[in-house]
């Protein structure tokens, strides 16, 4: 899919304002968003995703349409998990509750850049090495068996979490205040300039959203080879999480299953990219560098029916498990 210039630029500026629309709308003047409000802007942006991907349908066809709505689910739903570790990053952090729109925005703007730099190197990867497949493919394995031992160990997403060594450095080298002051990043004490902690909330944010892109862009790699559609399923996954981490904040902890769903999906789409990855394998050490056809390639639809089935599946299971946890507490 040979995607112009044009529309490249036009797309990206598209996002841009949706960003700053987003910053100017929601955090000109520092509050705790209502359900209602939540509700009503997570539904604009999520309808907003949805008909970007009919145009894309329409437009580019059902492949590649098909292709950007199984990589927006499978982002959406990473995303939703990333939520319980930026519960506990506010919560470590004591984030008052009106000035965590800010942090949120800010550092979901940082997410999308760097997962801006780690596609366009997928992408150069890919184009020019195929085995690139190979390693994808493994580390997205490894990545669903890490969930699932976690799962089975009993540990909550963001469990005991202590800053990493980024913003270890930063809290090192960068003179700063424990109080907050507003929803300011910076701060004027005693004549110095001082960060202050949302300062390293941010930061946080945006070093532990490196983390998980590195499963995130492998992910939507497995699913399509169009940079285009691994950008703009990123970006509309992105949009609206700031909405939807206050929508459902409370909800998050009645999803028990959700990690043991998607350890499943990064499973399923590694398998998917090791298939590929003997299709078009070339190196010598495997098979005498010739392709391996053992397994059919798996189609976008049966993808797409194997991604919304066992989020159906586990979202159903979670809340069914939650609601008898109730009863009997």
């Amino acid at each position: 899919m040979h995607v112009p210039l044009w529309v490249w630029l036009a797309t990206i500026a598209a996002i841009a304002a949706l960003f700053l629309f987003d910053f100017v709308a929601h955090v000109r003047k520092p509050h705790e968003p209502t359900f209602k409000e939540a509700a009503w802007w997570s539904t604009f942006f999520i309808t907003l995703a949805l008909l970007f991907g009919a145009g894309l349908w329409v437009v580019w066809g059902h492949q590649h349409g098909a292709e950007y709505f199984a990589g927006f689910i499978t982002e959406k739903s990473l995303s939703i998990d990333n939520l319980f570790v930026f519960v506990t990053i506010m919560a470590k952090f004591a984030v008052p509750r009106p000035y965590q729109q800010k942090a949120l925005l800010i550092g979901v703007l940082i997410a999308l850049i760097l997962r801006g730099l780690f596609i366009a190197a997928g992408a150069a990867a890919i184009a020019r090495f195929s085995w690139v497949f190979y390693i994808f493919g493994v580390f997205l394995l490894y990545t669903a068996v890490h969930l699932t031992l976690e799962f089975f160990s009993k540990k909550e997403a963001g469990d005991n979490y202590q800053p990493g060594p980024g913003v270890r450095l930063l809290q090192r080298i960068l003179p700063s205040t424990s109080d907050y002051h507003g929803q300011n990043l910076f701060a004027r004490v005693d004549g110095k300039w001082l960060v202050t902690p949302l300062f390293m909330v941010v930061a946080a944010l945006g070093f532990t959203d490196v983390l998980f892109a590195l499963d995130s862009i492998p992910a939507i790699y497995g699913l399509t080879k169009e940079p285009y559609i691994v950008f703009t399923t990123n970006a509309f996954a992105l949009l609206g999480l700031l909405q939807l981490y206050f929508l459902i904040g409370g909800l998050l902890q009645r999803l028990v299953y959700l990690g043991l769903g998607l350890s499943a999906i990064l499973a399923f789409i590694g398998i998917k990219l090791v298939i590929e990855a003997l299709h078009t394998n070339n190196l010598p050490f495997i098979n005498g560098g010739e392709p391996i056809h053992l397994l059919p390639e798996i189609p976008i639809w049966l993808s797409m029916t194997i991604i919304v089935g066992t989020l159906v599946v586990t979202t159903l299971a979670s809340l069914i498990k939650s609601g008898l946890d109730k009863k009997a507490g």
